[in-house]
């Protein structure tokens, strides 16, 4: 590393040097030029001299013979030459003179201006001195702090290799860890198979003990049974309350297994049993089974129906009460089970609890600790716990009363777009936008299994053994949970946006981007009804709709901000609930009684109408 370091600063040096050195060569051509030129000049200044004074000397020699003859005051002679070619070479050589001073003048002119110009580039080349001065001292400077780089990067490099080698070991240490922890996890599941195995064995066992215990008791009871007698009133119409007749050939078929009531009282001496007592033993019978049903052998679940009674669902007409719920859009919303109770989420991650009595909305708790939009809300059976999906890629469970989450279902590669729970409350389905369906043990926080879809999903609903999930690609799929394929494929018309069951199961509501519902048959697995209007538009890919409590109305919010509701029985629009709502409604909620309704939107808005 130091090397290559000192390899680049001395390519970057020679760069310098190179251009200063290109440099300096074209500066010193455009003086070599003007040096040359002043050469030049200064040879034709001293050819002019030398002209001028050979010149003078021929001058003299003509002047010299003249002033000779004036002086003798005689005639030349013809071989001397005449006045008139005297005058001729003076004439010729006052010219030659005019021009030589001409050309002397032109050349002293042109001798200052290279002499202004050589000034200038002296001046220009001392200014070019200086500079390299300044640059040759940033050199300097560069080749100082090169050398304390250098220096820092060889201590780097140094702290590097000692990193490296800390984090070689570290990731050794956590290879074998990694490896501990395996096998300990196998080991565990071994062992919770095998005690799994021998809590069976034991439930098994103690079942088969107690059934014996319960046989031989059975048996005590009916011989006591037939050895008493039964007092007869032949005239009474009716059977005394505390009194029973028995035959005795009848209870003997009993101990043996078969039916106890064969045929009628043949005699009055026959033995028998009170009627209290029978009720006894048949329910002493009943409880046994009803033991070996429940014993540890079988299944820990419970299953809940949350069926609310509803006889006449009443049809909203009036905003009873409006609350600012969250501090962004409110995309779900749901009551419990109880009707007491109003769950809402939002684009804020926040899920609030209402009270609703008496026609208004109080505030009880606020659940916190999703880390994305809230997309679905599921109450269960119980209506103790919630369930949520969020846009986390996870979906959520809180226990009421609780503000924290309790449990994290994490799994999914894209947004969480549905959450519900089986027909128990410990088994849980979702659905995402990376194309999965995905079941859930609560009790482990583990994915069961997990089902690939060719399209993200909207919405999931559960009935019995079938999932029913509403997908992107305008189709509704249907899943039997206990088979690993499709069972059946219900194309649309639309985008889904959302699947409601009805409470009997028998239908199903679906809502899409169509601008749509239709209304299943769950036996007939066809589209039944489907309900249009004037007006009414999906406003989102998770706009909701519902069955009222009875399943005599359908209910669906529009993007205009109103409420949609048709009547099951006649199939059209029965009333349009407007004036509250200034922005699409997201979502809607009956409850169970059927007496009021909750729908949300997105300006955070919740409003209550009865």
């Amino acid at each position: 590393m130091a090397e290559a370091a000192g390899s680049g600063g001395g390519s970057w040096k020679r760069h310098i040097v190179r251009q200063l050195q290109l440099r300096d060569r074209a500066q010193s051509g455009r003086f070599l030029d003007v040096v040359q030129a002043y050469t030049k000049l200064l040879e034709k200044s001293s050819l002019l001299v030398h002209f001028t004074e050979k010149l003078q000397a021929e001058s003299f020699e003509l002047q010299a013979p003249r002033s000779g003859l004036e002086t003798n005051g005689s005639a030349l002679e013809p071989g001397l030459g005449s006045p008139e070619a005297l005058q001729t070479l003076k004439i010729k050589h006052q010219g030659q003179i005019a021009e030589m001073k001409g050309v002397s003048g032109e050349l002293a002119y042109r001798i200052i201006e290279l002499s202004k110009l050589v000034k200038a580039k002296e001046c220009k080349l001392q200014e070019q001195k200086t500079r390299l001065a300044s640059l040759s001292g940033q050199i300097s400077e560069l080749e100082a702090e090169h050398q304390q780089l250098k220096g820092r990067a060889e201590d780097l490099g140094s702290g590097n290799c000692a990193r490296k080698a800390e984090y070689d070991a570290l990731h050794e240490r956590y290879r074998l860890r990694e490896g501990e922890l395996r096998r300990a996890a196998e080991k565990e599941q071994e062992l919770i198979e095998s005690l799994v195995r021998k809590k069976v064995e034991a439930a098994e066992h103690q079942n088969k003990k107690n059934e014996r215990v319960k046989q031989a008791r059975l048996s005590r009871e009916l011989k006591k049974a037939m050895k008493r007698t039964v007092s007869i009133d032949v005239e009474s119409d009716e059977l005394k309350p505390a009194e029973v007749k028995v035959p005795v050939q009848e209870l003997v078929e009993l101990e043996g297994c078969e039916k106890l009531w064969k045929r009628p009282f043949r005699s009055a001496s026959a033995t028998s049993v009170t009627l209290a007592r029978c009720v006894d033993v048949f329910k002493g019978l009943l409880d046994f089974k009803v033991k070996r049903g429940n014993s540890i052998s079988s299944s820990s679940e419970v299953r809940y129906r949350s069926m609310p009674i509803c006889l006449v669902t009443c049809l909203p007409s009036r905003v009873s009460d409006v609350q600012e719920a969250h501090f962004s859009e409110v995309n779900a919303v749901k009551f419990s089970p109880s009707s007491g109770v109003l769950a809402t989420g939002g684009a804020d991650s926040l899920i609030r609890l209402w009270n609703v009595a008496g026609g208004r909305l109080e505030s009880l708790q606020t659940l916190e600790g999703a880390n994305g939009s809230i997309t679905s809300i599921e109450f269960d059976p119980s209506g103790h716990q919630i369930l949520a999906a969020a846009y986390n890629n996870a979906a959520q469970l809180w226990r009421i009363g609780d503000c924290k989450s309790k449990e994290t279902l994490t799994g999914h590669a894209d947004k969480v777009t549905a959450a519900k729970f089986r027909s128990t409350r410990l088994q849980a389905v979702t659905g995402s936008r990376d194309r999965t369906v995905k079941e859930w043990d609560l009790c482990k926080g583990a994915c069961c299994r997990t089902i690939n879809v060719f399209s993200y999903c909207n919405d999931v609903v559960c009935c019995d053994n079938v999932i029913v999930s509403g997908h992107h690609d305008k189709k509704i799929r249907f899943w039997d949970s206990r088979g690993p394929r499709c069972t059946e494929v219900i194309p649309v018309e639309g985008k889904v946006t959302s699947l409601h069951i009805s409470q009997d199961q028998m239908h199903l509501l679906s809502c899409s981007r169509d601008n749509t519902l239709k209304v299943i048959d769950l036996k007939m697995n066809n589209v039944r009804q489907v309900f249009r209007a004037d007006g009414f538009r999906c406003g989102s890919d998770w706009t909701k709709a519902i069955f009222s409590p009875d399943k005599s109305y359908a209910l669906v919010g529009s993007s205009d901000g109103a409420l949609y509701l048709w009547n099951m029985e006649s199939g059209k629009l029965e009333t349009i609930l407007s004036g509250e709502h200034r922005v699409p409604v997201n979502a809607v909620a009956w409850c169970f009684s059927g007496q009021c309704v909750v729908s949300v939107d997105q300006a955070k808005k919740v409003v209550l109408w009865k």
